[in-house]
């Protein structure tokens, strides 16, 4: 691979779990828009809920989330019954409408949470939503946060899928992120979880820390695999201290460049590959029995907040300080402060802070967008078929990309536009391509690979 081809393709771009993208959301999307749009939601439509617990018991420098640190649970506490309050309002405008199939909770660090405080949020959805037959329910662990008691606790709450960030075990590199995190820790949460019915592990791995190499990075992978994992997701460190002052702790003069970037991601999906899982998009991997992977194969993956995911539900509901929300009409975003949030609830019961609402040219760059990032390509036939004349603005982008490229990364023979072997590292960067609202001034982004 070219260093020019690298050069200009690891430019910063979005990493796309929306479209359009988080720093185009404004504040014209309020409260009262939301409320409208939950009205709006048809009866039977599907639900998946995500709550944000903003809190963690330290501060990880590599952090790109919307948390704080705290040191006593007392603002954990004042902090759920505006979590609980907000739920009721939202079940309350959608008046009975849709069955929930996913609930996902992330931070920060949800695991924090006390096992009586994780059974009353969990109570709290079942009296407020309908809860659909093939409901699961996945949360965030950091190790440091729990030990044998709490796992019966995460046990009874009805977890059925867990996600471990491990990001490298190497110490050198947890040092230097302040992550200290041992495998020892790691694998007695798997372990412990597992003897108590969870069927789904997730671990997180990243790429591009400070001081990783290609022998730590594959160290890490090769822990990891030996814990059994059913997927794993290889992330590259976002380095946006602009947008996250605490990353200004990490010496970035011994960050690994771009080229040193592509080797780690690409040695350590070797490893994942070799030992038998499948490749999912960009940056998951999964057992080839597990859902993600049948999703992929039959062409049902779908990309959301969370990364990768077999949750097709049209309506995200959001949660939580800065959490955000995916409705048929648009996107919206909580207050990201966590003392405005709770003001808020306390005084409406909602926290919507900004949103955009999509327009039908929105709709279609996010679907070309979404199988890009899904399936790296994207067929002509679906495009008419769903978009009608408006499908022709794209195909005339997928025949000038295709005609101006000269590195073999796109390929579109007027049925399928379609990423190349060599383009799916620049899968971003391509459909970056289809934005029609980057460049416009709003947002900066982490570098493409």
């Amino acid at each position: 691979m070219s260093d020019a081809l690298l050069r200009r393709f690891s430019r910063p771009v979005p990493r796309y779990t929306s479209y359009p993208t988080a720093p185009h959301f404004h504040p014209g999307v309020d409260q009262e828009t939301y409320a409208r749009w939950l009205g709006e939601i048809p009866a039977d439509t599907a639900l998946s809920l995500y709550l944000h617990v903003p809190f963690c018991d330290r501060l990880c420098w590599f952090c790109g989330c919307h948390t704080k640190q705290v040191a006593r649970y007392a603002p954990i506490a004042a902090y759920l019954p505006m979590l609980r309050r907000e739920m009721e309002t939202v079940a309350g405008l959608l008046d009975g409408a849709g069955r929930t199939t996913a609930l996902h909770l992330g931070g920060g660090s949800p695991s924090m949470l006390r096992a009586e405080d994780l059974l009353d949020l969990v109570a709290t959805i079942r009296r407020n939503f309908t809860i659909a037959d093939n409901f699961e329910f996945s949360l965030e662990i950091d190790p440091n946060d729990v030990s044998a008691p709490d796992y019966d606790g995460l046990a009874a709450a009805g977890v059925s899928r867990i996600s471990i960030g491990v990001q490298d075990f190497n110490d050198k590199v947890q040092q230097a992120i302040n992550r200290i995190q041992t495998f020892d820790q790691t694998k007695a949460v798997v372990d412990g979880m597992r003897a108590r019915g969870v069927n789904s592990v997730n671990l997180d791995v990243l790429y591009g820390l400070p001081h990783q190499t290609l022998e730590t990075i594959g160290t890490t992978v090769d822990q990891a695999l030996s814990l059994n994992p059913e997927r794993i997701a290889l992330f590259g460190y976002a380095h946006v201290p602009w947008m996250k002052t605490h990353q200004k702790m990490i010496d970035e003069s011994v960050l690994p460049g771009p080229e040193a970037r592509l080797e780690q991601s690409l040695a350590a999906a070797r490893k994942i590959l070799d030992a038998g899982y499948i490749a999912i998009g960009i940056d998951h991997f999964a057992r080839p029995d597990d859902g993600l992977a049948r999703a992929a194969a039959a062409g049902e993956l779908h990309r959301n907040f969370q990364g990768y995911t077999t949750d097709a539900a049209p309506a995200l509901l959001g949660f939580g300080a800065s959490s955000v929300g995916s409705l048929p009409q648009g996107y919206v975003q909580n207050t990201v402060p966590t003392g405005d949030y709770m003001r808020q609830v306390a005084v409406t019961g909602l926290a919507t802070g900004r949103g955009v609402a999509l327009s039908e040219e929105d709709r279609m760059r996010r679907w070309v967008i979404e199988r890009l990032m899904c399936d790296f390509e994207v067929p002509v036939s679906e495009l008419g078929t769903r978009f009608g004349p408006l499908a022709d603005q794209v195909l005339d982008q997928m025949q000038a990309a295709a005609s101006a490229d000269e590195d073999g990364v796109v390929d579109f023979d007027g049925t399928t536009f379609r990423v190349t072997d060599t383009g799916r590292p620049f899968v971003r960067s391509v459909a970056a391509g289809f934005d029609s609202y980057l460049g416009n001034g709003a947002g900066r982004h982490s570098a493409g690979v």
